[in-house]
């Protein structure tokens, strides 16, 4: 039988329960008698022979069974799997992270004191081009998703949903919230913006559900050697950069989110996690 033996993390994060999964013709070595045994001989060998993360596939069913060749599963390398304890608390605390979220960012961008770095590109675009601040956020969601693809980042439901209802939401809080008709009111127009930014970030990042299109891009850059930092910090600079050029707002408010963000995710990230009953990578978490 032609199996690799892989840490029980890896084989979770793939959806799978056991830690044993069929791989390429390449791995032809025997797996250890004991299924959780980790100090096999034999397992460094084996992972370097099946390559990265994302070439390893097969069927622990089908191996059970005493299969020769498992055949390739491009589902649990492309998707999260949608499932685990509490989904139906998970989904609630997803959508209503996403609709806080979204109105967080519109409650910036009505201030007029300036907006997170994504969205001073986003608004450079709707001043540049037409349409609305919400629909570029949506196209560019999209646009993000296609580098996903070469980076190898599975998708999730949240992912999906949050390049959706993001975008709407800045559109609808920018409709119904009037623009801030003094200093005063902008300001606190500001710290309602970036208080429900971070709140809603806990809710939707511990629902466990898949990264957002721009978190992805950020860990799957980072998987390939730089940090997570560095990858982020060279991200936001080059948007808000070429957002600035197109007539994107960049004020107080850009650098108090920056400031801020951070400190508000790490503390109601913990608060709001939902044990998914897997293991959940600890890469697709931006507060980390």
């Amino acid at each position: 039988v032609q199996v690799c033996e892989v840490d029980c993390q890896l084989a979770s994060l793939l959806g799978y329960e056991s830690p044993l999964l069929a791989c390429s013709d390449s791995c032809s070595f025997p797996p250890s008698k004991d299924r959780h045994d980790r100090t096999s001989a034999s397992q460094p060998e084996a992972l370097a022979k099946c390559g990265p993360i994302g070439e390893i596939h097969g069927d622990p069913q089908r191996e059970r069974r005493g299969s020769r060749r498992c055949p390739r599963l491009t589902a649990s390398r492309w998707f999260i799997p949608f499932g685990g304890r509490e989904l139906p608390r998970r989904l609630v605390n997803l959508v209503v992270g996403l609709v806080i979220f979204g109105a967080g960012i519109g409650l910036m961008l009505q201030s007029g004191l300036g907006v997170p770095p994504w969205d001073v590109l986003h608004q450079g675009l709707a001043v540049r081009f037409g349409l609305t601040v919400g629909v570029w956020s949506i196209i560019i969601s999209f646009v993000v998703l296609l580098f996903w693809i070469p980076l190898r980042e599975p998708y999730g439901i949240g992912t999906v949903l949050n390049a959706l209802i993001i975008g709407v939401m800045i559109d609808v809080t920018a409709v119904v919230v009037p623009e801030a008709g003094n200093t005063v009111v902008a300001i606190l127009m500001l710290g309602s913006g970036i208080l429900s930014i971070g709140f809603a970030s806990g809710l939707y990042i511990g629902a466990n559900l898949g990264p957002g299109p721009r978190d992805g891009l950020m860990t799957g850059i980072a998987r390939k050697g730089p940090s997570i930092r560095l990858t982020r910090s060279i991200l936001e600079i080059v948007v808000l950069i070429a957002g600035w050029l197109l007539g994107g707002t960049f004020g107080i408010g850009t650098i108090a989110f920056a400031l801020l963000i951070g400190p508000l995710v790490q503390f109601f990230l913990p608060r709001w996690t939902i044990d998914a009953g897997r293991r959940v990578d600890g890469w697709e978490h931006p507060a980390r």
